[in-house]
């Protein structure tokens, strides 16, 4: 009787054993695969994304691709100015007559500076990133670059952020302009642009102008009196589009074409990336916009 039920028991595990091995050969018992991401198409010429806080890539389409940048160079130029030792960002600078030239001679973006105005450093950086104001880059270039002219302070600031892209690593970036407007020679690609981005994002003055969506400037006239300039209105719409997002810079021009670099942090996780060359501002949102559920997903 005993050894009926020995061996019964073991005929059932057995059994057991000879049911779980072919299971397990068959991948019965495996978890589900996860359905794939399908990687998203843009129509933006290239675009790169990547983790901010480890640098891993989550997507690359020519990333590596030198292409005009437009008024994306302008975070090289709030980076480089933020960098500058001793920096008092309560300090006024006038605006001088030759901000207003600049801005008529190139039919240029405008923060709308009044020649004779007394306007702080940080006033000039919300200038210049949120209506993206090529008079705010100029007077910026000015204020601090090097030299007795005002042409050779300007190239002195241009050479501070080749250097500010050297220091970076950074092989496929170039500059000859402080705002983008370009002369044969102002350059960078998707993956170099994020790359300055997520370096620029390091500075807390930086990272609060460019998640502002909008912004009131008082200034000081030439009389002493008081100005309160016309709010500034933020040109990167996805921070009304898109939940997280905390910046951070458009860019356009008939090489350009429409460009965008863009952050947003969600349940603890920034994902930061470009887009280069794509064909609409309404599109270079909805390019950026699939990039970054892309990359939350990843």
């Amino acid at each position: 009787m005993k050894s009926g039920m020995k061996s019964g028991r073991f005929r059932k595990a057995a059994a057991v054993a000879i049911t779980s091995g072919a299971m397990l050969a068959t991948g019965a018992l495996t978890a589900a695969p996860a359905q794939a991401l399908t990687t998203p198409s843009i129509v933006a010429a290239g675009g790169y994304v990547m983790n901010n806080s480890t640098g891993t890539s989550l997507y690359t389409k020519a990333a590596d691709t030198r292409r005009s940048t437009g008024s994306t160079t302008k975070i090289m130029t709030a980076k480089v100015v933020l960098a500058q030792p001793n920096l008092n960002l309560d300090t006024k600078v006038t605006i001088p007559k030759g901000a207003s030239d600049y801005i008529v001679a190139n039919n240029a973006s405008s923060a709308h500076l009044i020649v004779g105005d007394k306007v702080t450093v940080r006033q000039l950086l919300y200038g210049l990133m949120l209506p993206s104001g090529c008079d705010a880059a100029y007077v910026l270039a000015d204020k601090f670059g090097s030299g007795t002219t005002r042409s050779a302070r300007q190239q002195s600031f241009i050479s501070k952020m080749n250097a500010a892209a050297v220091n970076l690593g950074l092989k496929n970036t170039h500059f000859d302009s402080f705002d983008g407007i370009g002369h044969g020679s102002n350059y960078s690609t998707p993956r170099d642009l994020t790359k300055i981005a997520s370096s620029a994002m390091k500075s807390t003055t930086f990272r609060t102008i460019v998640k502002t969506k909008s912004y009131t400037a008082k200034t000081i006239t030439s009389s002493g009196s008081t100005r309160t300039m016309g709010a500034w209105t933020n040109t990167n719409t996805l921070l009304s589009s898109y939940s997280g997002t905390i910046g951070v810079k458009t860019g356009s021009g008939p090489e350009a074409k429409y460009c965008l670099v863009f952050a947003a942090t969600r349940d603890g996780k920034t994902v930061i990336g470009t887009v280069l060359a794509s064909s609409s501002v309404s599109q270079r949102a909805t390019d950026a916009t699939k990039l970054l559920n892309y990359g939350f997903a990843k």
